[in-house]
This record gives C-alpha cells, sequence and structure tokens, in this order.
C-alpha cells in the first residue's frame, strides 16, 4: 500500500503551479493552532505565513542583489567610539526617511572609522524597508560603466544602477580617474540628483576631491549634486581597527 497521500501531493501541486509554497506547510500552523481555530482564521494564518514568506525570499534577493562585500548591521557598530555623530543620528537615518526624500548621506573622515560598516548597516536597513539598493567601492564603479562602454552594456548597467532606491559608493577616497571614467562617474550621479539616494563614504575632506579628478569644474558640480538637501556626517576618530590591535605586553615598555 501506497504511503503518499493523494490530497497531499494535490495540494503540492496547486501550491507549486500558484506560487504559494508556503501552503504545503500547513502542518506547522495546524500543530500550534488551539481547537476552536475556524476555516476563516486557519486560511488567514496560510496567507499571513505565504506573506512573510515572500518577504523574506525578497530581502534575501535584494541583498543578494546589493553586492555587498559582507554583511554588518547596525546593531553590532560600536556607537561609544563616534566623536562627532551621535547615535540617535544614525537610528533617525535607518528608518529610511532620507531615501523617500531623495536625500544624500556624505561620510567623511580618517581611515577605520567605521563609514563602510555603517554604510552598509544603513543599506541592509533600507532592503528591510523594501528598497532597492546597489553596493560599489569607488574604484570598481568607475571600471565597471568603463568596461560596459567598451563592451556596449552601458545602457544595461546604467538601467541597474538607476532602478537601485539607494546607491552606496564606498572609499572615495586616495584614487585618481582619468578624465573618462570622471565623466561616467558623474553622469551617474547627475542622474540620481533629486531622483535617488546616494551613500559615499570618503577619507578626503570635499577641498582635496581635486586631487582625485582632473577636471576641477566636474568636481564643483559633483560635490554641489551629492551635498543639496544631503546629510554631511563628521566621521573623523580613533581607528576601529588600530585599536582593536593588541600590542604585546613585551613591547610596550620597549624605548
Amino acid at each position: 500500500m501506497s504511503d503518499i497521500c493523494p490530497v497531499l501531493e494535490s495540494i503540492r501541486l496547486y501550491a507549486k503551479q500558484l506560487r504559494i509554497p508556503s501552503f504545503t506547510k500547513y502542518n506547522d500552523i495546524v500543530r500550534h493552532a488551539d481547537g476552536g481555530m475556524g476555516y476563516e482564521e486557519f486560511l488567514l494564518e496560510l496567507m499571513k505565513k505565504e506573506l512573510e514568506t515572500r518577504r523574506e525570499n525578497q530581502q534575501k534577493r535584494r541583498t543578494r542583489a546589493a553586492g555587498f562585500p559582507f554583511l554588518k548591521t547596525l546593531d553590532e557598530f560600536d556607537y561609544s567610539r563616534l566623536e562627532h555623530v551621535k547615535e540617535a543620528f544614525v537610528w533617525e537615518l535607518a528608518t529610511c526617511d532620507y531615501i523617500q526624500k531623495n536625500q544624500n548621506v556624505i561620510m567623511i573622515g580618517n581611515p577605520g572609522s567605521g563609514k563602510t560598516h555603517l554604510s552598509i548597516g544603513l543599506g541592509l536597513k533600507a532592503i528591510k524597508e523594501g528598497f532597492n539598493v546597489k553596493f560599489y567601492t569607488a574604484a570598481t564603479l568607475p571600471n565597471s560603466l568603463v568596461e560596459a562602454k567598451e563592451f556596449k552594456t552601458l545602457g544595461k548597467l546604467e538601467r541597474q544602477i538607476h532602478k537601485a532606491d539607494l546607491l552606496i559608493l564606498d572609499e572615495l577616497s586616495y584614487l585618481s580617474f582619468n578624465r573618462y571614467q570622471s565623466e561616467l562617474l558623474f553622469k551617474v550621479i547627475s542622474d540620481r540628483s533629486e531622483k535617488a539616494s546616494v551613500i559615499v563614504t570618503t577619507n578626503l575632506p570635499f577641498s582635496k576631491w581635486t586631487e582625485m579628478f582632473e577636471n576641477s569644474t566636474m568636481i564643483a558640480a559633483l560635490v554641489d549634486r551629492l551635498t543639496f538637501r544631503s546629510h554631511v556626517l563628521n566621521m573623523n576618530g580613533e581607528s576601529f581597527r588600530k585599536s582593536s590591535t593588541k600590542v604585546p605586553a613585551s613591547s610596550r615598555n620597549r624605548p
């Protein structure tokens, strides 16, 4: 005698065709239900389970598509090291109100001050709220744009970036961009001006950005677009990496 239940197999088949996979897990709801649950309540719980499953899957897909180099949450951040930024303000940004208003966030500070961690943490919060996010380092985005131009896929890449509600550009620092790279990067940021949000992390104050780009006029326009209706965070302070490096006791007292 076969152990296969025809009704269960039919449920699995219909669930697959209707794309409601959580309905096949109805036994989980039955086990946790009290004896007074009616048909309507049971159906409602199934629908809630399906919605929860879809949200979790969408969040996973958005996280993969974002291209984060690693995952760091805001809960993992050591706010006691922030000398010029209040923790409450970071959590205010975590509400994603700045994305709703198409505003930018610029983090300026010395290396190791937690800029990348915060940018990824804010990116993950945005994904949880249903926004699309793309993460690039300042080194990879211009190169990706140049390569896309050469292989005639620039339009496709620009559309992918355009669809992101939040673009994170990390480690805009002591790199140098040629005129062609500068123009492509400038276009990406200009196209987002007042339409979608950008987070930029950098080691350099705006006055030194001319060291990275050949065209000083373009830099002035770039800074103007980025800082318009934006939040500029002073992230200067003790390096997280240096403070976490333990010095052997035997070497502390050496002359």
